[in-house]
C-alpha cells in the first residue's frame, strides 16, 4: 500500500481508490463476503494512513482481515449517503486512479459528490503495479504451478479416445480442485481440427485415434494463479505432428532464454516467433507469447509485439508459443516463469514431451 501511494504521488495523483476485487485483496487482504451495491472503498494517499470505508454491517469482517492492523476503518450506515462519506476522505480537486473493476454506479456517484475531482483507470496510470512479485508471491505461484502439473500428470492416466472434449475438461477441473485449487478459471480441451483454434471452447466432439489435443487450464490456489498448456496425442503421432511439436518446444526454449532483466516484453515475443518463422510457420502463431500471472490469471506484463516494457526481477508471466494449422491441428506448450537476475526460472515442472494417450 505504501509503494502504491508513493508511485501514484510520483505521477501527480492525489491517491488511489480501490473497490472490492483482486487489487483490494492484493493490497490489504480484505475480501467482502459478498459483492453488493454497498460502497466499499480503500483510499491510498501519500499523506495519510490507508483508509478503508465499509458498510457498518461489514466492519467486523474488515477489522478481521489480514491487513486490518495497517488500515484505518471507517463505516457508513443504512440511510447515510456513502458517497458523501467517501468524499470526506478525498480532496475536492484531486486526480485519482480507480481500480478497473469499480462499478459504474460507484464511480458516477463519486463524481456527483466530488464534481471537480477526476478519475483514471488504475491499469492505465500504474499498469505494472502488481507485476513485480516478492518472494512470498513467487512461492505461491510456484505452488499453484506444481498443483497444475500434478493435475496434468493425473489426467494423462485417463482415457481420452471415445470421450468428449467436455468430459476431459470436467476431469481437469476436478483434478485442479483435488490438488488444492479453490477456483478453476478455465479448462480448455481442443481436439483434432479444434486444436487449430486457440480460442475454442470444449464441446461435444468425441476424441478419436490420431487426434492432437491441446490441454490449456488454470485457476487460483491460495490466491495466486496457475496457467498451463500441454499438447497430447491420441495414439501414435505422425512425423509431421512430431516436427510441429518440436518446433513449438524450440520456440518455448528460445523465449525462455530471452528472458532477463532489461529485455523488453517484445524481445521475448520476437525470440519465439523467430523460431516459428524459420520453420515456415510465420503465419500460424496467432497468439501473443505470454502474459503476467498473479492474483489474476491474466494481467500485465504482456509478451507481445509492440510492448516495450522492460522486464524486471520478480515479474512472473507465462510463455506459451503455439502453431495453429487451420482445419488440421494445433500445438501449444505453456509454462509460468519468473524473471531473476540470472534469467528465467520455470515455476512449472511438467515435461514438455508430446505425451501419447489412449
Amino acid at each position: 500500500m505504501e509503494r502504491t501511494a508513493y508511485e501514484a504521488a510520483a505521477l501527480g495523483l492525489a491517491g488511489v481508490l480501490v473497490t472490492p476485487g483482486p487489487d483490494m485483496v492484493w493490497l490489504c487482504g480484505y475480501r467482502p463476503t459478498a459483492a453488493t451495491e454497498h460502497l466499499t472503498l480503500l483510499v491510498l494517499t501519500g499523506t495519510a494512513q490507508p483508509r478503508l470505508l465499509v458498510p457498518a454491517a461489514d466492519r467486523a469482517d474488515a477489522e478481521a482481515s489480514p491487513g486490518a492492523d495497517t488500515v484505518r476503518v471507517f463505516d457508513w450506515w443504512e440511510g447515510q449517503d456513502p458517497y458523501a462519506a467517501a468524499a470526506g476522505l478525498l480532496r475536492p480537486h484531486g486526480r485519482y486512479a480507480v481500480s478497473d473493476g469499480t462499478w459504474a454506479l460507484h464511480l458516477l456517484c463519486l463524481q456527483g459528490s466530488l464534481p471537480l475531482a477526476t478519475y483514471q483507470p488504475l491499469s492505465v496510470v500504474l499498469p505494472m503495479l502488481r507485476a513485480v512479485k516478492d518472494e512470498h508471491e513467487v512461492a505461491r505461484l510456484a505452488s499453484a504451478a506444481a498443483a497444475a502439473d500434478a493435475a496434468y500428470e493425473d489426467v494423462l492416466g485417463l482415457r481420452f479416445g471415445g470421450r468428449s472434449e467436455r468430459a476431459i475438461a470436467a476431469d481437469l477441473a476436478r483434478l485442479l480442485r483435488e490438488h488444492g485449487h479453490s477456483r478453476v478459471e478455465f479448462t480448455s480441451v481442443r481436439s483434432g481440427p479444434h486444436a487449430a483454434d486457440p480460442y475454442h471452447r470444449p464441446g461435444d466432439r468425441v476424441l478419436r485415434d490420431g487426434d492432437m489435443v491441446v490441454l490449456d487450464f488454470g485457476g487460483l490456489r491460495d490466491g495466486y494463479g496457475s496457467d498451463t498448456a500441454r499438447t497430447v496425442h491420441v495414439g501414435s503421432p505422425t512425423d509431421e505432428e512430431r516436427r510441429v511439436h518440436d518446433t513449438v518446444r524450440a520456440a518455448l526454449r528460445a523465449a525462455f532464454d530471452a528472458v532477463r532483466p532489461g529485455a523488453s516484453c517484445q524481445d521475448v515475443d520476437r525470440a519465439a516467433r523467430a523460431v516459428l518463422e524459420e520453420a515456415g510457420h510465420a503465419g500460424h502463431a496467432g497468439h501473443r507469447t505470454g502474459h503476467g500471472v498473479g492474483v489474476t490469471v491474466h494481467e500485465p506484463p504482456y509478451l507481445v509485439q509492440g510492448e516495450e516494457q522492460p522486464l524486471e526481477e520478480g515479474m512472473c508471466f507465462s510463455i506459451e508459443p503455439g502453431i495453429h494449422l487451420p482445419d488440421r491441428f494445433g500445438v501449444r506448450i505453456e509454462d509460468v516463469v519468473t524473471c531473476t537476475r540470472n534469467g528465467a526460472r520455470r515455476l512449472n515442472g511438467a515435461p514438455h514431451e508430446l505425451a501419447v494417450v489412449d
